[in-house]
């Protein structure tokens, strides 16, 4: 590569952040990183009628919890600025009417009126090289009504006037060659009567600017392809012009269309990566952050949906993906979401993370259940006993709140109907004569005590563990007792005999 790599991620400001978009950012930002390149955040909010308020700064806050922040952005402005479309607008009309003067594009006076009673004439009309002679435009009208026009103000469109019997193709870094025949590419409209460019214009003169180098961004955008070479063709530009890599799709968990926020919705997983709160209706919307995800986790879990660097190795960091990426291993084929895949990732990386990572993630979400941490040693100390339990990170509150408190209640319903007066005195007598000064000599002596009174073991280590837990469930119990001490385990014990003899 000759040039210095610069790779954009160009979202549009108007609502959450799918998880698609995060995957488009992330081989983005990790093509970069392997090539010593840039990673450009560049802010679409050229289509005002759909901006949202707060939505970019969500956006950025998104990919600052992932780890991959960009080198250049609004807020870090590089020599390429501004970085939002919106603060470009005088840009854009310069290079339309350069298009028209050169024959490569029009005006379109057509009202919506116009264009309504044209699809009702026309079943799947398309404003293109079979329609565009009845239209209301500068290639119908005279050179003078143009003119008057223009200078009434009256409103307009400009559009792209796409080349009759011809092939566009380019080189796609993940698909190779593609091609499309003109006769079925409309005649997109590249400036608005709002002065604003569609996506069409603002992308090619964008990245035209900011001297983009590679262009990765959704299968979804491979219909809009040929416009785009096109223009970049039309403005003199085609040297210059990106290298294209469209990705596959992310799909439904069945295989069957792209994944949406409605899928889940309907099957209850996260589709954003934060949550995301409708500013007019107030309705949020649950993120993978907010669920109990890891940025890691989150991460890595994208980045094996669709590439893979030929091996079986699942679990990366971010920067052994930054040194193993490469657009070589992206598949075309589209990548099945797995919620269930997506949760062993964050387990796996529950597992391996140091203490000293989790201990401020999981006392959030223990102080939002109203658990407070007074000794931050004690606090690591059940984290490293109880981390291979837990899944999300609100599992460290079901994990680990007794450790904390003592059960409110217990599950009678698992003890009472073999609890007997023999093992009520069993309990009392191990509780008064308790010495945890080390959890092996602790079981050692409950076993010896058990065989004295006639019980084999197994049948004592239910009942312990939900005198002490509440439920069937936790770490080995003696760890558990020892953590606890001698005086909390004692007392444990009375009041559990107490409510297991009513």
């Amino acid at each position: 590569m000759d040039k210095k790599v610069r790779v954009r991620f160009a979202p549009s400001p108007t609502g959450g952040l799918h998880l698609g978009g995060v995957r488009t950012a992330l081989f983005n930002y990790l093509f970069a990183r392997k090539h010593n390149g840039t990673f450009v955040l560049r802010v679409e909010d050229t289509d005002q009628n759909r901006f949202v308020e707060g939505a970019e700064e969500y956006i950025v806050n998104c990919l600052d919890w992932c780890g991959i922040t960009p080198d250049e952005s609004p807020s870090k402005p590089g020599n390429y600025g501004p970085y939002r479309q919106s603060e470009r607008k005088p840009s854009y009309r310069k290079f339309a009417e350069q298009l028209i003067n050169d024959g490569y594009a029009y005006y379109a006076f057509d009202t919506p009126e116009d264009l309504d009673a044209k699809r009702k004439e026309i079943s799947n009309f398309q404003y293109g090289q079979s329609t565009r002679m009845q239209m209301r435009n500068s290639l119908t009208l005279t050179i003078s009504e143009v003119e008057d026009l223009l200078a009434a103000k009256t409103p307009h469109v400009i559009r792209i006037k796409v080349p009759e019997n011809e092939n566009v193709h380019f080189n796609d870094l993940i698909r190779g060659d593609v091609s499309f025949e003109t006769a079925i590419v409309d005649d997109k409209v590249l400036l608005k009567a709002d002065g604003m460019p569609t996506y069409h214009l603002a992308v090619v003169v964008d990245d035209k600017a900011m001297e983009i180098t590679h262009a990765f961004r959704g299968e979804e955008w491979l219909p809009s392809a040929p416009i785009h070479i096109l223009l970049w063709k039309y403005l003199g530009w085609e040297a210059e012009m990106p290298q294209w890599a469209h990705l596959p799709l992310i799909l439904k968990p069945d295989g069957h269309g792209k994944l949406s926020k409605r899928d889940g919705d309907r099957l209850g997983f996260p589709v954003y990566a934060m949550n995301w709160t409708d500013p007019k209706t107030g309705d949020v919307t649950k993120g993978f952050k907010e669920m109990g995800f890891m940025p890691e986790a989150f991460v890595n879990m994208l980045a094996l949906l669709g590439w893979n660097d030929g091996t079986e190795q699942e679990i990366f960091t971010l920067a052994e993906l930054e040194e193993k990426f490469s657009i070589e291993r992206i598949s075309k084929a589209g990548a099945k979401f797995d919620f269930e895949k997506a949760k062993w990732y964050n387990h796996e990386w529950i597992k391996q993370s140091a203490i000293e990572k989790l201990q401020p993630l999981v006392k959030i979400e223990l102080e939002k259940a109203g658990i407070e941490i007074k000794d931050q040693v004690f606090l690591n100390t059940v984290i490293d006993l109880i981390k291979d339990r837990c899944t999300l990170l609100p599992d460290f509150v079901s994990q680990s709140a007794y450790f904390f408190t003592s059960p409110a209640e217990y599950d009678s319903a698992s003890v009472k109907p073999k609890w007997t007066v023999e093992k009520a005195e069993f309990f009392a007598a191990f509780g008064a004569n308790l010495n945890l000064s080390n959890g092996d000599d602790a079981e050692v002596a409950f076993k010896a005590l058990a065989e004295e009174k006639g019980f084999k073991p197994g049948e004592l280590m239910l009942p312990f563990r939900i005198m002490l837990v509440g439920g069937k469930f936790g770490p080995g119990v003696f760890d558990i007792a020892v953590l606890l001490g001698e005086a909390e385990t004692k007392s444990r014990i009375e009041k559990a005999i107490a409510v297991f003899n009513l």
